[in-house]
């Protein structure tokens, strides 16, 4: 009987091959990474040998064949060129060709570094690092001198895709949209505070969709919301059940305006977060378990029992708050006619807070923007780090399916789950 052996796989003949390099450098004092390590040499020799196949490809004959005698193009010997890498600067020796039609692949021409640098540079980016941050780790992590004037062009890159991202198809139902804004300083004659308004949706199947970022001049009213609304319309969204908002002037109009059947709902988060800005922090806590059984109540006269309660504790204290309260209490009691999963989508700290979370790291670093495009640009480099394909999306951390269930019986005939969600 003839046995059978069974091959060896590649990926064990290339874990034994990077063991034995790591050995070997080892045995020698060659250090892993930095100036001269193995990983450069290898990045030298594997850059290298592309090249010189993409040459031969080019020509049409290897190194020293005798059929180049006869080819009217031939090798030119080399130039050396110093390419950014993943692991700092490594130096490579490009071929030449004698009539230099030789265009590569691998390494462009004029290209100085490779692609992963500018994915790295945007990565650090959308964490909040300056322009002068990211040089500076350049220099202290890989040795490498990048500018700020190449930094800022690398990032600028984004900025044809931040236009098709803006402009992008959405689904044509969102059980929930949020609008949130978050205040950023930009410098036009001189710096003012300008709101960016971020609208948030929940998807059908329980994702996270960033719709789109816009600049707030100030004069926000019934105009400007209308024009909003209606782009996100006229990207496919035909209808949106619950709108939750911070009472923005004339953004409810324009809600019912764009979509007829939607609910306009105030946003309980903000409202509480309001709440806490007129408290002194020591109390925030207590405040706040007070509060609770206001938002929580099963119907809309037990919350009134319960917000008295609240009142006569806090009213002499700080009667700002009541007053907040009472302004907004027409547009937050639909949220009490919900069914409790409902409920926990449009009180999910994860829909608005966490996204806002990043977005102010990335804005408190810099200051101030010295252009509207300047702040847009950092704020889609964040949104862009939850998904790098692009769509702003992420997954939604939360039990959707009875959440799915109760907007389907509350909306019948609204929300259509997509196959296989």
């Amino acid at each position: 009987m003839t046995e059978t052996i069974e091959p060896v796989p590649d990926r064990i003949d290339q874990q034994q091959l990077a063991q034995q390099l790591v050995e070997a450098a080892r045995a020698e004092g060659v250090e892993l990474v930095g100036p001269g390590g193995l990983l450069t040499g290898l990045t030298k020799t594997v850059l290298e040998t592309a090249l010189e196949a993409e040459m031969t490809e080019h020509l049409g004959y290897d190194r020293h064949d005798r059929a180049g005698q006869e080819n009217p193009n031939s090798r030119n010997g080399t130039r050396v060129k110093t390419v950014l890498t993943e692991i700092g600067p490594v130096q490579i020796e490009v071929p030449r060709d004698r009539d230099a039609s030789f265009d590569p692949v691998i390494v462009r021409k004029r290209q100085r570094r490779l692609d992963g640098i500018d994915e790295i540079v945007l990565s650090l980016t959308a964490r909040g690092l300056t322009t002068g941050e990211v040089a500076a780790h350049f220099d202290e992590v890989y040795g490498a001198k990048v500018s700020k004037d190449t930094i800022s062009r690398i990032t600028d890159k984004v900025l044809d895709e931040l236009g098709e991202w803006a402009q992008r198809p959405l689904d044509a139902v969102y059980p929930v949209l949020f609008i949130d804004a978050i205040h950023i300083k930009v410098r036009d004659g001189q710096v003012t505070n300008r709101p960016f308004y971020v609208v948030i949706g929940v998807t059908v199947d329980g994702h996270r969709d960033i719709l789109g970022i816009w600049a707030g001049d100030g004069g926000e009213g019934a105009k400007y919301w209308l024009h909003v609304l209606t782009e996100i319309k006229n990207r496919g969204v035909v209808d949106a059940c619950i709108v939750v908002c911070d009472g923005l002037k004339g953004l409810p109009e324009s809600i019912t305006t764009v979509w007829p059947h939607a609910l306009v709902q105030a946003c309980v988060l903000h409202l509480i977060r309001n709440t806490f800005r007129y408290a002194s922090r020591r109390y925030w806590e207590q405040m706040a378990r007070d509060l609770r059984p206001v938002y929580t109540a099963p119907t809309e006269a037990a919350a009134e029992d319960r917000f008295a309660e609240f009142a006569a504790t806090w009213g002499g204290q700080y009667p700002a708050i009541i007053a907040l309260w009472r302004s907004a209490w027409s547009e937050f009691v639909p949220f009490l006619d919900y069914d409790v999963e409902i409920r926990k989508v449009i009180c999910s700290t994860n829909a608005i807070e966490s996204i806002n979370a990043r977005y102010r790291r990335a804005v408190k670093a810099r200051g101030h923007f010295p252009t509207e495009q300047a702040a847009l640009k950092c704020l889609y480099l964040v949104t862009r780090a939850l998904d790098p394909t692009g769509k702003g999306r992420a997954r939604w951390a939360m039990r959707w399916k009875p959440a799915l269930n109760a907007f389907a019986i509350t909306f019948a005939g609204r929300i259509v789950p997509s196959n296989g969600s």
